[in-house]
């Protein structure tokens, strides 16, 4: 585990730029940074100290000392951080110095690390800091802000002391029952616990999934062959990332880009036309990996030809439809610009009667829709990052970033274990077994403040942040 009397260094800026901050935490902080800085570095607070970094004899380049005392930091310790215009070998170099100085290089996380273990933020808040890093987009951004704020951990002391008074009472009841004193009956615990239960259920399933905005979600484009898919896909991403052609089935592989969205991205991918009856070897490995690739997406976007002369040639395609499950479906009618525009209405209400479901017309060659179709395919997005099925239970962006927390795996994990004890300590309390029922709520409580208590071994400590980036 992480030795937190010595002092620490490492760059915490990108290195991308030619901004350098160096930041430095421990109790050496002020004495192996004076020795390479040429001003006196006072203490007295939190100050900004312009100055000199003094490479050797003959080279000292400008810097600011950014300065945070114990136990007004972001670690809780002495923390100095050294910002400066440098390149590679400079930043080497005034490392090197500070290494010789007696302090070592951090770890992944352990700047962070020491931050939760003097109790400048809990567990949750931890955790935080890595997805806010790490993260690609707004709503994946939003989750994680909300966990930073102590939004999770604040919900879970609230259902602990719940559950802790519910406890109390249940023991007054077992040590009292002979005892002429008032005592809480066994049906107002049990109506507590069932409230309690409720908003546990509630966390997990409004939340928002890590893992589902971490990893990017896919967007699957299918369809029959030529019915549009290709010149959609290149479109949507703005490249030439699929063949175009009239003739059919020239796309045989599983295609890819990434597609930047108002609220997040996504994995967008083109595959090979479905076809009813797959010939030879090669259309058979096509069509599965096709069918496979669609029904792990988040979302297929379905195309089907609007500018078909007759109802009769879209029975293949509904019978295509019925070859993949995927989690959701957004019906497309490609090619709007080929028909009428006296003739549009009725041709995209004959689609919505034949797929039983609503079907948004579009033309990637005019861009009519596609408009339409990235906001759609943001707000399925959205709703399967947190766990929502149906356009009416979808909530806006603002209400995702301010009502909905996000959980890692683990949290879902003493979520879920907290939810089944309480149901079975519920199910005593029912049977009048008061003991058995004390014991699974502290089974209970402690799967709730497994979220953020420091309970946890080193091992467990060592994996959350052994995720994250050197200098944080």
């Amino acid at each position: 585990m992480y030795n937190v009397s010595d002092t620490i260094v490492a760059v915490s800026s990108p290195g991308s730029g030619r901004r350098v901050i160096i930041r430095i935490s421990g109790p050496q902080a002020f004495k192996a940074t004076g020795q390479i800085f040429e001003e006196a570095i006072p203490r007295k607070g939190n100050i900004i100290v312009p100055g000199f970094i003094i490479i050797d004899k003959d080279l000292k380049i400008d810097a600011a000392l950014y300065v945070f005392q114990a136990p007004n930091s972001y670690t809780g310790e002495d923390i100095i951080e050294i910002h400066l215009d440098s390149n590679q070998a400079l930043t080497e170099a005034i490392l090197g110095r500070l290494l010789t100085n007696g302090l070592r290089p951090a770890e992944p996380g352990e700047f962070t690390a020491r931050a939760y273990l003097h109790g400048k933020i809990d567990l949750t808040q931890a955790e935080a800091v890595n997805e806010v890093i790490t993260c690609s987009a707004r709503l994946q951004l939003s989750a994680a802000q909300q966990l930073l704020k102590g939004k999770l951990a604040t919900m879970t002391d609230n259902i602990r002391l719940t559950l802790l008074d519910v406890l109390g009472a249940i023991e007054v009841e077992l040590d009292f029952s002979t005892e002429d004193i008032e005592l809480v009956s066994p049906k107002d615990s049990i109506e507590r616990l069932e409230t309690v239960k409720k908003q546990l259920q509630k966390l997990l399933a409004g939340s928002i999934s890590y893992e589902s905005v971490i990893d990017l979600p896919a967007v699957g484009i299918a369809g029959a062959p030529n019915a549009g898919k290709s010149t959609l896909t290149n479109k949507l991403l703005g490249r030439e990332r699929s063949i175009v052609a009239e003739q059919p089935r020239t796309t045989r592989d599983v295609l890819t880009g990434i597609l930047t969205l108002q609220h997040c991205r996504c994995v967008l991918f083109d595959c090979a036309g479905l076809i009813p009856e797959p010939k030879g070897i090669i259309d058979e490995l096509a069509q599965q990996a096709a069918v496979e690739a669609l029904n792990n997406a988040a979302i297929v976007v379905f195309c089907v030809d609007l500018s078909k002369k007759t109802a009769d040639q879209w029975t293949v395609d509904i019978n295509l439809r019925e070859l993949i499950k995927p989690n959701a479906v957004i019906a497309v009618a490609t090619k709007s610009d080929l028909v009428a525009d006296d003739l549009l209405p009725r041709r995209v209400e004959q689609l919505n009667v034949l797929f039983k479901s609503g079907v948004f017309a579009i033309s990637a060659r005019t861009d009519a829709g596609l408009e339409g179709l990235r906001q759609k395919i943001d707000a399925g997005l959205i709703r399967f990052a947190t766990g929502k099925a149906s356009d009416s239970a979808m909530p806006t962006f603002t209400e995702a970033s301010s009502s909905h927390v996000a959980l890692t795996a683990r949290h879902k994990s003493a979520v879920t274990e907290a939810i089944e004890n309480i149901e079975q300590a519920i199910g005593e309390l029912e049977q009048d077994n008061g003991e058995i029922a004390a014991m699974m709520l502290r089974a209970a409580i402690g799967s709730v403040s497994l979220i953020q208590q420091q309970h946890l071994d080193e091992q467990i400590l060592e994996r959350i942040f052994s995720r994250f980036c050197i200098g944080k």
